[in-house]
């Protein structure tokens, strides 16, 4: 049973004109369930993240200031939300999401949060509509927990996710693989262990390419015991923050590939939706579906 966590329900506010897709969570929940591709039953809602798990990455100021509202407007800016409670129980709730998506993915070979992803969040800030960095959080549970030692994050947001590669800076455990638009934000790049920097217009065949050149070795060089893969919509053509030109077909391409090179060398997989901004939401809705259906499809083939 190919098992997903949703934390759709748990909106927050944002002033008319903001350019962060809210709306995309909740559609996103709709489909999977009207479309069959998850079952009612295997849906799941995450537990809020525990303080004690979000320490394990971030600093305590910066966690009990967010929390208690005391972010300065600076801070905020540089966060692209506004803060309010509804916010605090939205992060909390999708950091669960990925974490127990990870765990999950230990198990079953498989499995997805249908949100997280903010690889833009630091250890002592967020930024980027990224508060805390759920990725870096869940992998740092399992280490603590003793149920993987080495991991690996095969990040393909547009977006570089600057705050993940700082979080794991020198840190042999974390293997980070990221193919991002090289002059798109952020514009301070943090090095990680590989960085495949694209320019502007990349099309499909053209980022197919470049993914089997440097993916498969990555994953070779990582020796991992899990993978979390970011799966972002946003190098779709029609995204408003993209700047790349991939198609509905060479981003579900893309999907396919890495999903079955996990599968193929025997890394369980934990899948995040990232980033998605595209001038019509039902675009990024769809394309995050099909993650989530060339996801369930693959768990099924490897138990067939």
């Amino acid at each position: 049973m190919f098992r997903v966590w949703t934390s759709a329900r748990y909106t927050f506010p944002l002033p008319p004109g903001h350019r962060f897709p809210i709306a995309k969570y909740e559609l996103l929940r709709e489909q999977v369930l009207k479309t069959g591709i998850v079952a009612t039953s295997a849906l799941r809602e995450p537990e809020r993240a525990a303080r004690e798990a979000l320490l394990l990455v971030h600093t305590a100021d910066y966690v009990d200031r967010f929390l208690e509202g005391k972010l300065s407007p600076d801070e905020l800016r540089r966060l692209g939300f506004p803060w309010s409670p509804a916010l605090v129980e939205r992060s909390l709730r999708a950091v669960g999401g990925t974490c127990e998506a990870a765990a999950a993915a230990l198990d079953d070979g498989i499995a997805m949060n249908l949100a997280g992803g903010t690889h833009n969040a630091f250890a002592d800030h967020g930024e980027g509509f990224c508060v805390f960095n759920d990725v870096a959080i869940a992998i740092r549970q399992l280490q603590r927990a003793g149920r993987v030692r080495h991991a690996a994050i095969v990040d393909l947001d547009v977006h570089q996710g600057n705050g993940t590669n700082a979080i794991f800076a020198d840190d042999a455990s974390v293997f980070t693989f990221s193919m991002h638009g090289a002059k798109n934000y952020p514009f301070h790049k943090v090095p990680g262990s590989v960085d495949v920097e694209l320019p502007d217009g990349t099309g499909d065949e053209a980022y197919l390419e470049q993914l089997a050149t440097h993916l498969p070795d990555a994953l070779a060089r990582a020796r991992a015991d899990l993978v979390i893969y970011l799966a972002g919509a946003d190098p779709y053509a029609g995204d408003s923050l993209g700047r790349l030109s991939l198609s509905f077909d060479g981003l579900a391409r893309r999907d396919a590939f890495v999903i079955d090179l996990c599968r193929e060398v025997g890394l369980p997989i934990g899948i995040t939706i990232a980033g998605g901004y595209g001038r019509n939401v039902d675009d990024t809705v769809r394309i995050h579906l099909e993650t989530a259906r060339i996801g369930a499809a693959a768990l099924m083939c490897s138990r067939a």
